[in-house]
């Protein structure tokens, strides 16, 4: 569904990611784990074309996007949630919703995303008319989840969706993502708590200095001594 080939992208004089390689098959839940810094969020904005590539290409669904544009690289499926929620905080979340169809052009089809995002988080349904800033942070990293998935995703990109928030919250987080996979979209997780990725993931990439150290199943990753001592915390 998605392969990264040999990316390379460099800050100015910072080399980001080192040709890094990884994939993504349909149906999976893979993670990406690293310390900050490692190149886990660059690989995402040039997966979703918000950072260009010096080298190598993406592909998804068997069409290069190395060079597209965001909003075509989101209508084809391939939708990027970036760390820090990022919502409208002066529009209720109805409004931010309804911006998550900007790239859908059948409204009742709009109208019927939102309502399974209704169904999926309740919660926002009972605050639909209530300006996004006043929500708790778990509330505003559901609401951008939900807005994600009003654009349609076959490929979800997840940037530390549990950052800042408490653990029942994360747990709520996980398991929204969870359903999200089992509905049928593939998610490609950036996430500091590898605990909670590997515990959904299906596979998982450790990358350190841009380039990919580590690679194979979560159940694996969960028990490799490396994992462990490095993010997992030593036990």
């Amino acid at each position: 569904m998605l392969e990264i080939r040999d990316l390379d992208v460099h800050y100015g004089g910072v080399h980001a990611l080192r040709g890094l390689s990884l994939t993504v098959a349909p149906g999976e839940i893979v993670a990406l784990l690293g310390n900050n810094g490692a190149g886990k969020t660059t690989t995402l904005a040039a997966v979703s074309g918000l950072v260009r590539a010096g080298a190598g290409s993406v592909v998804f669904e068997g069409e290069d996007v190395t060079r597209e544009k965001p909003h075509r690289i989101a209508a084809r499926g391939l939708v990027h949630v970036p760390e820090g929620r990022r919502i409208f905080s002066t529009l209720t979340v109805h409004e931010n919703l309804q911006l998550g169809g900007y790239l859908v052009r059948d409204q009742a089809e709009i109208r019927r995303r939102i309502e399974h995002v209704y169904t999926l988080l309740p919660r926002l349904a009972e605050r639909r008319s209530q300006q996004g800033g006043t929500l708790s942070g778990g509330e505003q990293q559901m609401l951008a989840v939900g807005r994600a998935l009003i654009t349609g995703p076959r490929l979800l990109l997840l940037d530390e969706p549990s950052m800042g928030l408490a653990p029942l919250v994360v747990a709520a987080v996980m398991e929204l993502i969870t359903e999200i996979n089992a509905e049928g979209t593939s998610v490609l997780l950036v996430e500091q708590n590898a605990t909670a990725a590997l515990k959904i993931a299906h596979r998982g990439y450790v990358i350190e200095n841009g380039e990919c150290v580590l690679d194979g199943p979560a159940s694996e990753l969960r028990k490799d001594a490396r994992v462990v001592e490095a993010y997992l915390g030593g036990v």
